[in-house]
């Protein structure tokens, strides 16, 4: 048997992860001295209640390896191979987490792919995982597909703010521009290397989209995947996207429009909102 592993900030939902038949290992958000498990203490919408309440920024972080170890030796013992899909390692030691995980398992039936990306993307790459698996593929088999696939998933986003990017050290002050302009509207990407970078900087909230539009006409989606829209706390704007996106032939239907969860949110804020997908070869 395979078993597919995760962790939390990939934002599938208990139902879903059940459904599919994927376990997600979860990171931990830190409120001031209060500490919360991802989806298993603290769901989304408490999440963001308390993201707007609070007067301090949350922080994360990473499972422990012994959090990975206790899966990777229960499969030891049932003889079942692992494949563990984990948020990029340039945003988080997770990965690396299970690496060391791997090490004190001790078993070579475990492959690790770092996906380069994060939420949404890993969710395109654990349902491609799942796909795989339940057409008989092995575990070597789908992680070649995987590392494949995961160069083109393609992530734009415009965020509210840069300031919870630039607190939680995902960038430099410079990077963020804290203060620069009133209305500004960052549009961030995940690149290559499973970093986040400024793509672009837009004044106001028509321009912003408009930009999301031309960066997905530029780098258009792959019909055979599904096309996600992605926001944080209030979906409006990632409706009115998706209205505009149809417009040029771009469908997202609502039931694909996805709430970003603690393990991402923490580091972009509410009022965030893009799209995700699988880029055409």
């Amino acid at each position: 048997m395979i078993r597919i592993l995760t962790d939390s900030a990939c934002d599938l939902s208990a139902q879903e992860l059940e459904h599919y038949g994927i376990t997600a290992v979860p990171l931990s958000i830190h409120f001031g001295e209060t500490v919360y498990r991802d989806g298993v203490t603290l769901e989304k919408d408490r999440f963001y209640e308390l993201l707007r309440e609070s007067e301090e920024f949350p922080k994360t972080s990473q499972p422990s390896p012994s959090d990975f170890e206790s899966h990777f030796e229960e499969a030891k013992r049932a003889g079942d191979e692992v494949v563990a899909v984990l948020i990029s390692s340039a945003l988080s030691g997770t990965y690396q987490g299970a690496q060391i995980a791997k090490t004190m398992a001790d078993y070579d039936k475990i492959y690790l792919v770092d996906s380069l990306t994060a939420t949404v993307g890993e969710r395109l790459l654990l349902l491609e995982a799942v796909k795989l698996r339940d057409a008989g593929k092995s575990a070597a088999e789908i992680v070649e597909a995987l590392e494949a696939l995961k160069k083109r998933i393609t992530i734009w986003a415009c965020l509210d703010t840069l300031e919870y990017l630039y607190k939680g050290g995902r960038l430099s002050r410079t990077a963020a521009g804290i203060g620069t302009l009133a209305n500004m509207k960052p549009i961030i990407t995940v690149t290559g290397d499973g970093n986040v970078a400024v793509h672009k900087k837009c004044i106001g909230q028509k321009r912003s989209m408009e930009q999301l539009v031309r960066l997905t006409e530029g780098k258009r989606p792959d019909p055979a995947y599904p096309l996600f829209g992605l926001y944080t706390y209030d979906r409006a704007n990632c409706a009115a996207l998706a209205a505009r996106m149809a417009e040029n032939g771009f469908s997202i239907p609502e039931t694909d429009f996805l709430n970003v969860g603690p393990s991402i949110g923490s580091h972009i804020g509410t009022g965030a909102y893009g799209v995700a997908y699988i880029a055409a070869e």
